[in-house]
């Protein structure tokens, strides 16, 4: 909102009120929008679109990959730094009072890596279709966090995209909206299996 009001992209209170509007509305994967943000000046697109890949809170039916997972993923990583300076601690992750465990922490671990490399099979496979590099990074992102709205090309629509790169997009959309493990099981042959 500051970089908005310094920068004169908007007024004072204009800024103060897309800026708010869109950063609640990305983050939370609502998708709704009162300013084309891809507009906004300098990292600023960039910065916005990048919380829409933290997303909506546990339960909530909004897309990323849940704050609490972002969470854990961070403390894990402080605790993992903590080990190399105290080798035989025992150094459990908290979130509150509460010791997350060892089973939970590895799964964030999966699904983090899981959607990681969907994220880049996508990406490579949208590019690969003749899109750029912002516009497939983008549209891989909204798709996959469903968000919606995208940078570069798709910022207006979707609509110029290669009908490969659209189903590509179609099934981030699946991915992102039944949290990947549900997708990837149906694909696992044990699953299938009596």
């Amino acid at each position: 909102m500051v970089s908005l009001w310094l920068t004169g992209t908007y007024d004072t209170q204009l800024g103060l009120r897309h800026g708010l509007f869109e950063v609640v509305s990305v983050a939370t994967t609502a998708g709704f929008a009162v300013a084309d943000f891809s507009a906004w000046p300098g990292a600023l697109p960039f910065l916005l679109f990048m919380a829409a890949f933290v997303g909506g809170c546990s339960g909530s039916t909004g897309g990323g990959m849940k704050v609490i997972r972002i969470i854990l993923i961070i403390k894990q990583g402080m605790r993992e730094v903590m080990r190399l300076i105290h080798p035989n601690a025992v150094i459990a992750v908290k979130v509150g009072k509460v010791s997350v465990p060892d089973g939970i922490a590895q799964a964030v671990w999966g699904f983090f890596s899981a959607y990681v490399m969907l994220f880049f099979l996508m990406l490579v496979g949208v590019m690969a279709t003749g899109v750029d590099q912002v516009t497939a990074w983008s549209t891989v992102g909204s798709a996959l966090n469903n968000l919606g709205p995208a940078l570069g090309e798709a910022s207006g629509h979707y609509g110029n995209l290669p009908t490969l790169a659209k189903w590509i997009l179609v099934l981030a959309m699946l991915l992102g909206r039944l949290e990947i493990f549900t997708i990837l099981v149906l694909f696992t042959p044990a699953f299938w299996r009596r």
